[in-house]
């Protein structure tokens, strides 16, 4: 056994250990490691900070690009709504233990479900060194022991949060492997998280296609994944512009390296010369480059400072996760929801309208994990959805879909409670 197989094997055993005493851990122990980890990241700001000068000056000088560094770096406003997560699941109801769906049978028993964790989950996540809080503080309120592999990009980040996590777990009296963070940036070690069943329930892999691809081939336990983020906003007619503007706007560039931003812009072609020349200059302001169809070449043709680059055919399912849209010109919703359902990645699509008709047929019809009327794709997130924080965002449609958060960290056992019945 060389050396990174028996570190990953130390911490599966020691995981699997964890993972007993974090399940029968009370309500309140676990809520005061989230409220002792809250306080610990406002007070550690500065901390952090330098901590993770190291990572950013790193990727700098390995020339990634400006999103991915994007991705790497931590803010006094990233801290702050860590430990605001952290809080906001504190106060959430504990999961564990729930009964659902209980009935009694003819035979004098009763049938329910009751909420139980995993048991051992997997993280493997690139860049983003949020999700180490993320990951740990729902792997702590659900009850589950987690192990994390972090991108070398953020190791030295990663140390200083996991740091945190530990102190808050042990003033808890609870175990600090609980939750472990993989500390080698060997690639190597991925191999071995993929091929330990016996330690690890479930695998989340969190990144590039390449990894997401790598872990659902070689995994030997299940999966909980996405490939991309290729969202969509529809701007349908009718539609109040002023909102539309507003919200296609925020949806591309509030953001532009998170998967839940939008990649790609339909308009319907009745709206399109009312609406488009204003959005355009928009996306002229902010520098957006815009991948675009000849129709609507021809209505921006004359735009001074446009950036326009005609779409290319293999294009339409892709992931910029940069300041490039696509723009294409529907007959309505009809055609727009077909055009999503094929080329979406089904993460997240939304519609812009003032017809309700329109709207519910778009939320029937669209397949996607989260479908949206009349707001932002930038919204499709554990924290604004309210569940504390997110795991990640699923787009498969077992176990967990959309953003996971502590239900989809969680399974279901059967109870039966009889009073002596027996089958006859």
């Amino acid at each position: 056994m060389n050396q990174i197989e028996s570190l990953m094997q130390t911490l599966g055993v020691q995981a699997r250990a964890a993972s007993t005493q974090m399940a029968i851990a009370s309500i309140e122990q676990r809520n005061q490691v989230l409220l002792t980890l809250a306080t610990l990241l406002r007070e550690q700001v500065d901390h952090l900070i330098h901590a993770n000068q190291p990572d950013i000056q790193q990727a700098q000088a390995a020339h990634l690009a400006p999103p991915m560094v994007d991705r790497l770096r931590l803010t006094p406003e990233i801290i702050e709504t860590l430990a605001t997560g952290c809080e906001q699941l504190a106060k959430m109801p504990d999961p564990i233990g729930q009964m659902l769906n209980v009935h009694q049978q003819p035979s004098g028993i009763s049938v329910g479900q009751m909420r139980v964790p995993l048991g051992v989950f997997g993280m493997i996540y690139e860049s983003r060194p949020n999700v180490t809080i993320e990951a740990a503080s729902l792997s702590i309120k659900s009850g589950n022991s987690a192990i994390l592999r972090g991108g070398s990009e953020a190791m030295a980040s990663n140390q200083a949060l996991m740091a945190l996590v530990h102190q808050a777990l042990q003033q808890a009296n609870l175990p600090e492997h609980g939750v472990q963070l993989v500390p080698t940036t060997d690639r190597e070690a991925v191999g071995y998280m993929l091929t330990m069943p016996q330690y690890i329930d479930v695998l989340i892999p969190r990144g590039g296609r390449s990894l997401i691809e790598r872990v659902s081939k070689e995994a030997k336990m299940p999966v909980i994944k996405h490939l991309d983020g290729n969202c969509h906003t529809y701007v349908d007619d009718p539609v109040d512009i002023e909102m539309a503007l507003r919200v296609v706007d925020n949806a591309k560039t509030q953001k532009y390296s998170p998967c839940n931003a939008t990649e790609g812009l339909l308009i319907a072609r009745s709206i399109a010369p009312e609406f488009l020349p204003r959005i355009v200059q928009i996306f002229v302001a902010k520098g957006v480059e815009m991948r675009i169809t000849p129709e609507v070449h021809q209505l921006l043709m004359n735009t001074p400072g446009a950036k326009l680059v005609p779409v290319a055919e293999d294009e339409w399912t892709a992931e910029y996760l940069a300041p490039i849209i696509r723009i294409k010109l529907v007959k309505g919703v009809d055609e727009a929801i077909a055009h999503i359902n094929r080329f979406s990645s089904h993460h997240t699509d939304a519609i812009l309208t003032s017809n309700h008709d329109h709207a519910m047929k778009f939320v029937r019809e669209v397949d996607s994990s989260s479908v949206m009327v009349n707001t932002s794709t930038r919204f499709a997130d554990g924290f604004e959805y309210g569940l504390g924080a997110e795991i990640g965002i699923s787009t498969d449609k077992f176990h967990a879909r959309g953003p996971v958060g502590l239900e989809g960290l969680t399974s279901l056992k059967w109870v039966v409670m009889g009073h002596g019945e027996v089958r006859t």
